[in-house]
C-alpha cells in the first residue's frame, strides 16, 4: 500500500510538471528539424571565434579574404577566413568607428583628432595625413585606387598613396553618407541638398524640403530618393517636367513602400529595402512596383527587440538583411533561404563573399558562422576588380590641344600642375592635365619636359596610368626615362594584378637588365608596391629583391634591395 501510495504521488507529480512545462513552451515556441528547414531559421554553432581584448566599434570589414575590426582601444585586428590572427596595429589613440579596405586590402581609419591613417595588408602602416576632424562614415574607394574621405561638412580626395587631389567644404553636416556611384563617383546628401561628385570633384546639387533616408541612381544616371515615409521620387521632375517622359520614369507612377525603410540597396535598377517592422521588399523602377515582400529575421525576432540600425547587402546570390538581432537571406526572386537570431552583438555584422557571418559581440569575440556555401566569385587577386575606368589610361582626343606647345608654354603648363599637386588643387583639370602629361612623356621634346611629366604622372597617383608607364619603360631605350617610369609606378603603389612586378622580373631575368640606376629604381618600386600590397604580390617582390641583392649585382642595387627585403619582414 505505501509503495501504491508512493507512486501515485510521483504521477501526479509528473503530470503537474508536465502541464507546467507545457505552457512554458507555448508561450516560447521551439523549432523542430522539419520546421526548421521549412521556416528557414539556422542556428549554427560559429565555426570560430577570437577574443578581441576590446569592445568593437562597428561592423567588420570583410574583404580580401579575411576581416578587419575597430576596437575601442584604438587597434584594429585583422583575421584570416579560418579565424588566423593576421596582424594587430595600434594607432596609438582613439579611433573613429568607421573603417574601409581597398581592393588591395589596404585598411582606411582615423584617429578621433583627424589623423587620416593607411595601413596595408600586412598591419604595416603606409601614410598618414591629417585631415582636421575624424570620419563622420565610410571612405569609398574609387575605380583607380583613390579615396573619398567624408569629414563632418567636408569631402576630401586622396590618391591611394595619400596624395590629395581636391577638397570640398559645406555649410552643414553629411546626413546621409557618400556610396559609389555608376560612373566610379560619389553620391551623399545634406540637410536640405543631395549631391553627386565625379572624381574630379565636379558637382551636381538637387534640393528637397524632407531629407531623403536613401539615394540612388537610376538605369538612366539620374538620381532618385528614397523618402521615410516610403515614397520614391525622383530629384528635379518637379523643376524638369521633361526628364520624367525621357528616362520613362513618371514620378506619379513610383510605388511607395508599405512602412519607413530602415536602410536599403541598389542594384540594376532594382531597390531592396528593409523596413522599421521587418519586412523587405524589392522595387523595380523600370516596372514601377514592389515584384515581392518577406518577412526578415527583424519582425519574427521574438525576443522583442527593437533594430533601429540595419545593412543591406545586393549583389548576384541574393539580398541580406544585417542587423544586430540576426541576419536574413532572400533569393533575387523573393524565397527567403535563411535566417538567424544573433545575441549581445556589439555592432551589425557583416556578410563576406565567403558565405561567412562575421559578429562581434559585447563580450569581446569576434564569432563566424558559416551560413551557405555560395561564394560570390572575384574577378581578381584580391577583391572584386573595379566596375570601370576614369578613362586616365590614355590620352583623350577632347583634351589634346590643336597646335603644339611652345617651350615656354610646355615650361610654364608643368610648373602649374606641379604647384596644383603641392597644394591638393588638381580637381575638374586632371583629365586634361593627365592627357597633357600622357602625350608629353612619349614625344620628342626634351628629356627634362617627360621625364617631369612621368613624374608628374605618379603623383597624379592613377592606377589606369599603370599600363601607360609600362609601355614607356619596354619601348624606351633611354635609361633616365625608364627609370622615371619605374619611379612613377612606385609612387603610384597600386598594382593588384601584378603586371608592373612581372614586367620588371621579365627584364631582370629575360631581358638581361644591367644598369645600376634603373636595377635600383626597381629594387625601390618593388618595394613600395609589396608595402602597399602586401601578400601575394610579395612573393614576386621577395624575388626580385633577392635577384638584385645578389652578389653579382653592383654595390648600389644591392644595398637598395637589402634595404626593401628588411622594410619588408
Amino acid at each position: 500500500m505505501c509503495i501504491i501510495k508512493v507512486m501515485s504521488v510521483f504521477i501526479r507529480r509528473i503530470a503537474f510538471f508536465s502541464v507546467l512545462f507545457s505552457l512554458f513552451f507555448a508561450a516560447f515556441p521551439v523549432f523542430s528539424q522539419t520546421e526548421v528547414r521549412e521556416q528557414g531559421l539556422i542556428t549554427v554553432e560559429p565555426f570560430w571565434r577570437q577574443a578581441l581584448g576590446g569592445e568593437i566599434l562597428s561592423l567588420p570589414h570583410v574583404q580580401a579574404q579575411s576581416a578587419v575590426v575597430a576596437l575601442d582601444g584604438g587597434n584594429i585586428k585583422a583575421y584570416s577566413m579560418s579565424g588566423t590572427p593576421m596582424w594587430n596595429y595600434s594607432a596609438r589613440g582613439k579611433i573613429s568607428s568607421f573603417v574601409t579596405r581597398s581592393p588591395e586590402g589596404t585598411s582606411y581609419i582615423s584617429r578621433l583628432n583627424g589623423t587620416l591613417i593607411a595601413v596595408n595588408r600586412i598591419g604595416r602602416e603606409l601614410w598618414r595625413r591629417n585631415i582636421e576632424n575624424p570620419f563622420c562614415a565610410k571612405p569609398v574607394i574609387g575605380w583607380d585606387g583613390r579615396l573619398f574621405v567624408p569629414v563632418e561638412n567636408k569631402i576630401l580626395c586622396f590618391t591611394a598613396s595619400g596624395n590629395l587631389l581636391w577638397s570640398k567644404t559645406y555649410e552643414s553636416s553629411i546626413i546621409i553618407p557618400p556610396r559609389l556611384d555608376r560612373n566610379g563617383g560619389i553620391l551623399f546628401s545634406l540637410e536640405r541638398e543631395a549631391y553627386r561628385i565625379d572624381p574630379f570633384g565636379n558637382t551636381q546639387t538637387w534640393p528637397f524640403s524632407v531629407p531623403p533616408a536613401f539615394i540612388f541612381l537610376n538605369d538612366q544616371q539620374q538620381v532618385m530618393a528614397l523618402f521615410t515615409n516610403g515614397k520614391i521620387e525622383l530629384l528635379g521632375a518637379n523643376q524638369d517636367w521633361f526628364i520624367g517622359a525621357q528616362s520613362n520614369v513618371h514620378p506619379d507612377l513610383l510605388p511607395m513602400l508599405p512602412a519607413t525603410p530602415l536602410a536599403a540597396a541598389e542594384r540594376r535598377n532594382s531597390i531592396a529595402a528593409v523596413m522599421r517592422d521587418g519586412r523587405v521588399s524589392l522595387v523595380s523602377l523600370s516596372e514601377g512596383k514592389i515584384l515581392w515582400t518577406g518577412i526578415s529575421h527583424i519582425r519574427e525576432n521574438r525576443a522583442g527587440s527593437q533594430d533601429t540600425e540595419a545593412e543591406v547587402l545586393f549583389d548576384e546570390r541574393g539580398i541580406y538583411v544585417l542587423s544586430r538581432s540576426g541576419a536574413t537571406c532572400f533569393s533575387p526572386e523573393g524565397r527567403r533561404f535563411w535566417f538567424t537570431y544573433l545575441h549581445n552583438t556589439a555592432a551589425i555584422p557583416a556578410f563576406g563573399d565567403d558565405g561567412v557571418l562575421y559578429s562581434g559581440g559585447k563580450d569581446w569575440i569576434l564569432y563566424a558562422y558559416k551560413m551557405e556555401d555560395r561564394i560570390l566569385q572575384q574577378k581578381v587577386l584580391y577583391g572584386n576588380s573595379p566596375d570601370g575606368s576614369y578613362g586616365l589610361g590614355r590620352p583623350q582626343f577632347a583634351y589634346v590641344p590643336n597646335v603644339p606647345l611652345y617651350e615656354n608654354e610646355l615650361r610654364n603648363q608643368l610648373d602649374k600642375i606641379a604647384s596644383a599637386v603641392s597644394m591638393g588643387d588638381v580637381g575638374a583639370n586632371e583629365p586634361a592635365w593627365t592627357t597633357f602629361l600622357l602625350n608629353l612623356s612619349v614625344s620628342q621634346d626634351k628629356m627634362i619636359y617627360r621625364i617631369a611629366a612621368i613624374n608628374l604622372l605618379g603623383k597624379l597617383g592613377s592606377r589606369d596610368t599603370i599600363s601607360w608607364l609600362i609601355s614607356i619603360f619596354n619601348r624606351s631605350a633611354e635609361p633616365s626615362i625608364k627609370v622615371a617610369a619605374v619611379n612613377a609606378i612606385g609612387e603610384i603603389g597600386v598594382d593588384p594584378e601584378g603586371n608592373a612586378l612581372q614586367t620588371f622580373i621579365f627584364s631582370i631575368i629575360q631581358g638581361g637588365l644591367k644598369d645600376e640606376q634603373i636595377l635600383t629604381a626597381i629594387a625601390s618600386a618593388t618595394g613600395a608596391l609589396c608595402r602597399f600590397s602586401g601578400p601575394p604580390l610579395g612573393e614576386m617582390g621577395i624575388r626580385i629583391l633577392s635577384l638584385l641583392a645578389a652578389n653579382s649585382q653592383p654595390p648600389l642595387v644591392r644595398r637598395q634591395a637589402e634595404r626593401e627585403l628588411a622594410s619588408l619582414r
